[in-house]
């Protein structure tokens, strides 16, 4: 289940924490203005991750086969 944007999953507001991409540390403003629309947002083992879109298009395959970012 997803949560409404500006939420966290606890139904709490989103705090004004940094988005940034977790696999090269991309920034891209705070979690309460949103991702990027060209960001990807995935869950791995329960943990809500960002990519930016420079690592989203180098890594499409893998994201469209569902691999864990672990494996690119």
């Amino acid at each position: 289940m997803t949560s409404p944007p500006g939420r966290d999953d606890d139904g709490s507001a989103a705090e004004s924490r940094p988005l940034v991409c977790d696999r090269c540390g991309t920034s891209a403003g705070t979690l309460a203005d949103g991702p990027p629309l060209t960001w990807t947002c995935s869950v791995e083992n329960g943990v809500r991750r960002s990519f930016c879109e420079t690592c989203s298009r180098e890594n499409l395959r893998s994201i469209e086969g569902r691999l864990d970012s672990d494996w690119w």
